[in-house]
């Protein structure tokens, strides 16, 4: 019988590629719903266009960005446990698992300024969310040259 190790070497390749569209699919998320904000900044409390935003936001948050997320760290942990992966020096390593930390908290973060939209109380700009927008995108690009040239 295959045991799981046998299992993750023999899938690596399709395990690295679920991997990596998982976190395409959570960053195009991270990425568009700020931009969401800012303009959910600029409708009126209780319009059409402001209850439209909150469908959206609710929609792109529940359906794609969590199970995205959710999907970025099942096959992120797959990959981190076959053998021959990680290795030695882990210095990349251990800065790239400090930096999806903070993505997660901004995930954190958006998840709580979408129940805010939700209930109607935002106290935030639509400068605030373009500023928060650019969080992900600078996460992700020390994360991707940390992984892709595992400098120390």
């Amino acid at each position: 019988m295959e045991t799981f190790k046998d299992f993750l070497a023999d899938y690596y390749l399709i395990i690295k590629s679920l991997h990596l569209i998982s976190v395409i699919s959570w960053m195009a998320g991270m990425l568009y719903l700020p931009r969401l904000f800012v303009y959910h900044c600029d409708a009126p409390v209780g319009s059409l266009q402001s209850e439209t935003f909150k469908i959206m936001e609710r929609r792109l948050l529940r359906g794609i960005i969590n199970p995205a997320m959710v999907a970025t760290f099942v096959f992120g942990l797959m990959l981190t446990v076959t053998p021959g992966i990680v290795v030695q020096p882990m210095g990349w390593f251990h800065a790239k698992i400090l930096l999806l930390i903070f993505m997660t908290g901004a995930h954190g973060a958006m998840s709580r300024w979408r129940k805010d939209f939700e209930a109607d109380r935002n106290q935030k700009s639509a400068r605030f969310f373009r500023i928060a927008n650019e969080t992900p995108t600078v996460l992700m690009i020390i994360i991707v040259f940390l992984v892709v040239l595992k400098p120390f």
